[in-house]
């Protein structure tokens, strides 16, 4: 998928699928602007659309920027073979260092896998399926499968390498805020949002991260901003939230 790139991806994608007829490339136009979140479901739908074959048991949503082993997918499908009833899973993004690797986020819950590598089995995806197009559907959608019985979870084994850094366009104030605004649309209770903002007042840069969550969670109410049009998944989110508050059993872990 070719996102109306400027960088010369388009170039390498089309002599890729010259050498390899199983690729096929979708081009899109530049859109003149990013959109957080919606743009990249837009993105992964218009390649989406044009799958023809229907006998596939998983299907991956995979970023550009992404290196990793020549077994990692032959690894992952081991795991799901392994685990009848998981839905969602993805190895661990990570980025270089010194020349070592260092994994890109330590705060995500157990639940979580990031939205650069997201590998789905059927059955979960035809339940959860469509994803919704705006910042938060790469929690939603682990929410929703969970909701439905299915488990998900990050390889933490399985290591990819992210050449990019995640927010890394955006910068740390406005990735903070979009995230905050990704919050309130996938329906975070305001109690464990305000705790998770206690958390993350550490680190660093100091207080930027917790004040930019904060500010793009309000930023929902203050504007009036759609939540996810999915009141059983907000309300299994947040009756998880609150037992993870109260120290109880919950996907949180």
């Amino acid at each position: 998928m070719d996102d109306g790139s400027t960088d010369g991806t388009s170039e390498i994608l089309d002599i890729h699928a010259v050498q390899a007829t199983w690729i096929k490339v979708v081009h899109r136009q530049d859109r003149g602007y990013r959109s957080a979140g919606g743009g990249v479901m837009e993105a992964f739908y218009a390649g989406y659309s044009v799958l023809t074959d229907n006998s596939w048991d998983f299907i991956v949503k995979l970023d550009g920027d992404l290196s990793f082993a020549p077994d990692y997918f032959d690894q992952c499908f081991k795991i799901f073979g392994a685990e009848v009833e998981l839905g969602i899973g993805g190895g661990t993004v990570c980025r270089l260092e010194n020349d070592e690797l260092k994994v890109d986020s330590m705060g995500d819950p157990p639940f979580h896998v990031r939205g650069a590598t997201k590998i789905y089995r059927r059955g979960c995806w035809e339940k959860i399926n469509p994803l919704i197009k705006a910042p938060g559907w790469d929690t939603i959608d682990e929410v929703r499968a969970n909701s439905y019985g299915w488990t998900t979870r990050t390889f933490n084994d399985l290591k990819l390498i992210q050449h990019k850094p995640t927010g890394g366009a955006d910068g740390s104030w406005r990735d903070s805020f979009k995230n905050g605004r990704a919050n309130y649309i996938t329906g975070y209770h305001p109690l464990f949002m305000l705790a998770k903002c206690v958390k993350r007042a550490l680190h660093e840069p100091i207080l930027l991260q917790s004040i930019g969550l904060l500010a793009g969670f309000c930023s929902g109410y203050f504007k009036g901003i759609p939540r996810v049009p999915d009141d059983e998944a907000i309300r299994y989110l947040r009756q998880q939230q609150i037992r993870r508050l109260l120290l109880r059993p919950s996907i949180y872990g």
